[in-house]
């Protein structure tokens, strides 16, 4: 197929994940003429089923949380983390720390998330294109002004807009096309996982508890109920770690399972639902978050360590903040990298807060009951860290944090790419 299909939007969007979704259906509600590119055909399988509760205001806006109060994803009121012995920590009930309903936040399958999600975006009037591939960026000068794709069946399309968002997850379209990604490389571990059904469950409100499970070296097991009697059990650590003695996933998962007690016990009265899957966790920051006529989000734009489960909330959050800043952008008719400089500090603030969060995590020196022991006021900055608010000052917890951990300094990279004339 030949001919080639012209199209003309105020923005396109390449990917329909959340991010993907959380811009189109802000910028389709505010009136914007919008079209999301996704490759694939949904539903399809993705990694990263457990939301945090901050996730509560972008789904507000979008007007997603009684759609997911009526869904039958699992709710989940707690984390709870266990020692390398075995020994359970007391949980974390996220309503001891605030009584706003986003103290219940929930487990999910993201292939009927991102389902949900994008029908959402179209509802409020954006269109899709499944099953086809971005190609290429379209330049006028150093401006992007659209996209060149592909669908399955092989027609072509030219779609051009003032703004092209670029919300392609972990693939970074945009961010290979121009060499932008920047790798942390204090963060680059490997994550083995695979799914349980009729794995051991905690009674009552905690039976969709988040289990954080540690292992050797700051190594760390998941263990996340889901919908249909299945669990989701997977671990991260250091690829030395893992690796050591034996390449087989199979054979790397089932040794691990069987070193942390805990793990081993609630996984035994399952059977083994699924293929072994492995992927590289390599954290990094595009050096750009936007540039004339282009913008990134969620992971297009950055992945950090999914320790505690951000990964979902930014790709949100970013999505949201994305299409307010891009609806302000068409109404003055300037769409230049400088436009997007607020969006650019504001992400950049909450990764950071995150990164230095995750830092400690694996630091061998680092504990938090000695932190606390010593700072026992800095207990609630450290919980707001770790369920989303993340636009606050805590230099004050970090400064405490260093005399156990090394504290990363802040990347310098992740601004628009503002062309100086």
């Amino acid at each position: 197929m030949d001919d080639v299909k012209h199209l003309e939007y105020d923005a396109v969007i390449i990917g329909g994940g959340p991010a993907g979704a959380a811009t189109a259906a802000i910028l389709a509600e505010k009136g914007r003429r919008v079209i999301i590119l996704e490759k694939a055909k949904f539903p399809r399988y993705k990694i990263g089923e457990s939301l945090i509760p901050y996730c509560y205001f972008p789904l507000e806006r979008l007007g997603m949380v009684e759609k997911l109060n009526q869904s039958h994803f699992v709710d989940k009121h707690s984390v709870q983390f266990v020692s390398k012995r075995g020994k359970v920590s007391q949980p974390f009930y996220f309503y001891e720390h605030t009584k706003h309903p986003c103290a219940k936040t929930w487990q999910v399958l993201r292939s009927e998330f991102d389902v949900m999600m994008l029908d959402n975006a179209l509802e409020k009037g954006a269109e899709v294109l499944h099953e086809t591939a971005a190609r290429e960026l379209i330049h006028e000068g150093d401006q992007v002004v659209g996209v060149r794709a592909r669908g399955a069946d092989g027609q072509q399309y030219e779609l051009r807009a003032p703004v092209t968002v670029d919300a392609s997850g972990r693939e970074s379209f945009a961010v290979k096309a121009k060499g932008w990604r920047v790798d942390d490389p204090q963060l680059k571990k490997i994550a083995v996982w695979s799914y349980f059904r009729g794995a051991k469950r905690d009674p009552g409100m905690d039976e969709g508890a988040t289990t954080v499970a540690f292992v050797p070296e700051k190594g760390w097991f998941w263990y996340i109920p889901l919908p249909d009697d299945m669990v989701s059990v997977g671990v991260v650590a250091e690829r030395d770690y893992l690796y050591r003695g034996e390449r087989d996933p199979e054979a790397i998962y089932q040794r691990e399972i069987d070193i942390q007690p805990w793990i081993k016990q609630y996984t035994a009265v399952g059977e083994r639902a699924g293929d072994v899957q492995v992927t590289g966790d390599y954290s990094y920051r595009a050096k750009h978050c936007a540039s004339d006529g282009l913008v990134l989000v969620g992971d297009a734009f950055a992945f950090l360590d999914p320790v505690f489960s951000s990964g979902v909330f930014l790709a949100l959050q970013s999505g949201v903040v994305a299409a307010d800043t891009i609806d302000a952008a068409l109404k003055e008719g300037d769409v230049s990298a400088e436009r997007f400089t607020d969006y650019g500090e504001s992400m950049c603030q909450g990764l950071e807060a995150m990164r230095r969060l995750v830092y400690a995590f694996y630091d061998e020196g680092f504990s938090w009951a000695k932190l606390f022991e010593k700072y026992p006021h800095l207990r609630e900055d450290a919980t707001d860290c770790l369920i989303g608010h993340l636009w606050k000052d805590f230099d004050p917890l970090f400064d405490a944090v260093s005399e156990f951990a090394e504290v990363p300094e802040p990347l310098p990279h992740g601004r628009p790419l503002v062309t100086v004339t």
